[in-house]
């Protein structure tokens, strides 16, 4: 019975694409995950190296105050189309490239953030 139930479903699904909103807010969320592993594992290593306690706060900080926003702003981006455009295919472009910047920042942006914060601390 669950497999007549699955078939309207899926069709349903191929016949309208991918639901943009749907992907982009599950980006968001992977990407804050990433984001804040990748900023753990880089403050960490920096503090073992010498760096001063001050750098773990300072990588707090900026997970507050920069990606958090960031994210949201990616995701209330594509959370605020109609329902038609959540499966519009011609918006594929537009979604990736807002996709290929939200990771290049959860991605980039720890290492760009210890790297700045050591040439700080490194110059004192």
């Amino acid at each position: 019975m669950a497999r007549t139930i699955d078939k309207p479903i899926a069709a349903s699904h191929r016949a309208h694409g991918s639901d943009w909103r749907k992907r982009m807010s599950d980006n968001v969320a992977l990407a804050l995950i990433v984001y804040t592993g990748l900023q753990i594992f880089v403050t960490v290593a920096a503090l073992k190296k010498g760096f001063p306690p001050m750098l773990a706060y300072l990588a707090l900080v900026v997970l507050v105050v920069g990606i958090i926003p960031a994210c949201r702003w990616f995701e209330r981006r594509w959370l605020h189309i109609g329902d038609q455009a959540a499966h519009d295919p011609g918006l594929r472009g537009a979604y990736r490239r807002d996709q290929l910047l939200l990771w290049a920042l959860a991605i980039g942006l720890p290492f760009v953030v210890t790297w700045i914060c050591k040439a700080v601390f490194a110059a004192f």
